[in-house]
């Protein structure tokens, strides 16, 4: 693969120098400098490329002559073939960088897609005894760090790790019913504080090991311990203690009622582990997971994840014998180039760009899910976002309205302000330079940080800035995500405002009515855009495009198709018997 980096990159500094013939004049030192190698070594780079029938290359000796070097091959065909051998290696991320760093072709791209398009999606290999092995391979764009439920970050982590492991309940696919998941059935007690969970019999995990009570409760016990501010992490502060009652029957204790603990354990962050990780330890847990889910894993890597069926799943074998998860640093040629929070295959696609832009073939469906982007400022910093009217400017700024004009103010203008800063993290960027533009247009001075997700939660960051931009992904746990976001923004603004927002946190979490519940967020949501403290930038539907090859296409609670009843009919029907 190195030869491959090395063609593109002798192609990319001759780009400007070759005749009709592809044919450029060149010396040992010029090659030396454009391998950064010895001369001995350049030789024997070109020598090589001469045997593979890269180039042509004719050597001129004595003083002042050039030799002759004519490609014989386009580097679109060296970048497949880099790409090829990259997927036996198993380094694709590397073969990817290599090829954009040294290609000056703004064609090269889309021919290696067009070969992507047939690399990626479904393929099925018949075996000798006449077994069709189906693989799904998806390319999604963003890198998958961990499958440990106790650290996911990003969607698409989350997306794979609710094939890998299962939750003591689930939510239904199409109805959003919460229903048994590794426990058939739970009971609560009169004051709501009492769960208890009956677990299904001999389930196994990846590793062959029974799953036990005691696996639950050193799960919620890990939970329970993990520093730092997590998702949900307001749930699991609520839980007094976790007993293992039998090998079948775990009891949960909480400090008190909270009605959206159910839904919470149907959440990828609650995803039942093994005890002691399967002795593997924290770090390794996440490329080396083990679940009882219907997929186990067999490779993990910055590049790629494989997946392969468990047979012995106790809710039914997924169809699908093997899935490929293959990170793609850029966007697929039906992809949205924004979707930074969704996976996407080919086959299967999420986000693609429009319906008027995908290929008649392909059919299209919305899930229930979307995401919303929005900004939040800061009214517990000392500084100018503290004055209603300011705000209220911003928004309208935002808004693209005329700005409200200055009351109780001495003149019609204000005062300058000092530079507002602006807190996300660097996969919102895109968002907060459209913002920062925006209030740029109106007057205002801007200044963004885009720190890492880990930074980001840190408390510090986000008082230490004016304007704050979050996302939410409104999906069936999307109650679980208001009262996480809201427990958020209840730190960044005022006193009198904080105290009531907790107040409404503490009705909702002791309400057993949905619509009730969600009439208080609505609630909170109002008090804050009236108040100019939120303001929702836009929100974009999560669409799926799918070929009608594609049977058992549903989605799951997060909106994505739900990869344990995908199928594919044979591309040949048996011939019947007579």
């Amino acid at each position: 693969m190195k030869l491959h980096a090395q063609f593109l990159r002798l192609h990319s500094h001759a780009a400007d120098d070759k005749d009709e013939n592809h044919t450029i004049e060149t010396t040992l030192d010029e090659l030396a400098a454009i391998f950064d190698c010895t001369h001995r070594n350049a030789l024997m780079i070109i020598q090589k490329m001469e045997q593979h029938d890269w180039i042509q290359w004719t050597p001129r000796r004595g003083r002042g002559r050039r030799s002759s070097l004519r490609f014989l091959i386009q580097p679109e065909d060296i970048a497949v073939q880099s790409m090829m051998q990259a997927i036996d290696r198993h380094d694709i991320k590397r073969a990817l960088d290599e090829i954009r760093v040294h290609s000056r072709s703004s064609t090269m791209q889309e021919h290696l897609q067009g070969w992507l398009l047939n690399y990626f999606g479904h393929h099925a290999e018949v075996r000798s005894d006449q077994q069709q092995i189906d693989t799904l391979r998806l390319p999604i764009r963003q890198q998958l760090y961990t499958l440990d439920p106790l650290y996911l970050n990003w969607l698409a982590e989350s997306f794979v790790s609710s094939h890998v492991f299962d939750g003591l309940a689930r939510r239904a696919n199409e109805s959003g019913e919460i229903l048994p998941g590794l426990a058939h059935a739970w009971e609560v007690d009169t004051t709501r504080t009492q769960w208890t969970f009956f677990l299904r019999k001999e389930v196994l995990f990846h590793n062959g090991k029974i799953l036990t009570a005691e696996d639950v409760v050193y799960t919620f016990e890990r939970l329970s311990r993990a520093p730092g501010r997590r998702l949900y992490h307001f749930i699991v502060r609520q839980i007094q203690h976790v007993q293992a009652l039998s090998p079948t029957m775990v009891r949960f204790v909480l400090k008190e009622p909270n009605e959206l603990f159910l839904s919470f354990l149907c959440t990828s962050r609650a995803a039942i582990v093994p005890r002691e990780l399967n002795q593997v330890g924290e770090a390794a847990f996440g490329i080396h997971p083990v679940g009882t889910g219907a997929f186990k894993v067999t490779e993990m890597n910055e590049s790629l994840c494989t997946l392969e069926a468990f047979a012995p799943y106790f809710q039914g074998r997924a169809h699908l014998d093997r899935v490929e998860i293959v990170q793609l640093p850029w966007a697929t040629k039906l992809e949205s180039p924004d979707t930074e929070d969704t996976a996407s295959s080919f086959h299967i696609i999420h986000n693609p760009v429009s319906a008027g832009d995908t290929d008649t073939a392909w059919s299209q469906i919305h899930s229930a899910a979307s995401v919303r982007k929005f900004i939040t400022c800061n009214t517990h910093k000392d500084g100018p976002l503290r004055n209603p009217e300011i705000r209220a400017r911003i928004v309208a700024c935002l808004d693209h309205r005329s700005l409200p004009p200055a009351v109780n103010s001495s003149n019609d203008s204000f005062e300058p302000l000092a530079a507002l800063q602006i807190a996300t993290i660097p996969e919102y960027k895109a968002d907060a330079d459209r913002v920062a533009a925006q209030l740029e247009s109106c007057g205002y001075t801007c200044n963004i940080v885009a720190a890492s997700m880990n930074e980001f939660k840190s408390s510090s960051i986000r008082m230490e800035s004016d304007l704050i931009i979050f996302s939410l992904f409104r999906d069936r746990d999307e109650q679980l995500r208001l009262f996480d976001l809201y427990l958020n923004v209840s730190g960044h603004v005022e006193p009198h405002s904080r105290v009531d927002i907790e107040r409404l946190l503490r009705e909702i979490a002791r309400e057993a009515d949905h619509t009730v519940r969600a009439q208080q967020f609505e609630h909170i949501e109002t008090r804050l855009m009236d108040e100019h403290q939120l303001h929702i930038l836009y929100e974009k539907p999560v669409q799926t495009a799918y070929l009608p090859t594609v049977r058992g296409v549903s989605f799951n609670s997060q909106g994505w198709v739900d990869l344990r009843h995908v199928w594919f009919p044979p591309a040949q029907l048996p011939t019947p018997l007579t």
